[in-house]
């Protein structure tokens, strides 16, 4: 009942920056969590960064200081801005929406980070 479309990965040198987009839609309940989880090759998904309806955020420990995320003044759109890129920050970046309805997934944005 909730689709979430992911853009904006891509390959980036060390020490860039790349800017995620998330959009909502569908049954959208007002009180709600969207974040970024990520998943490297052999990897578990592990979340990076949280953003309640209210704008209360949460970070990874190894991502503090260098990605911030946000969203839009409807609250339809999560972005996950980072900056100060490093090659571990490569994997498959994932959208997640949990409100009343339930738990939603994006279907994944390649990040790549080159040394």
């Amino acid at each position: 009942q909730v689709q979430l479309v992911e853009s904006g990965g891509g390959l980036v040198q060390a020490g860039g920056s790349l800017r995620l987009s998330c959009a909502a839609s569908g049954s959208i309940f007002r009180l709600n969590v969207m974040g970024w989880y990520r998943q490297a090759p052999g990897k578990q998904r592990d979340l990076v960064a949280g953003i309640t309806s209210g704008r209360i955020t949460t970070y990874a420990d190894a991502v503090k200081g260098r990605f911030t995320i946000s969203r839009d003044n409807a609250e339809n759109t999560v972005y996950l801005q980072m900056n100060s890129l490093k090659p571990e920050d490569t994997a498959v970046y994932y959208c997640n929406y949990q409100g009343g309805g339930g738990s939603y997934w994006g279907q994944g944005t390649q990040v790549t980070v080159s040394s």
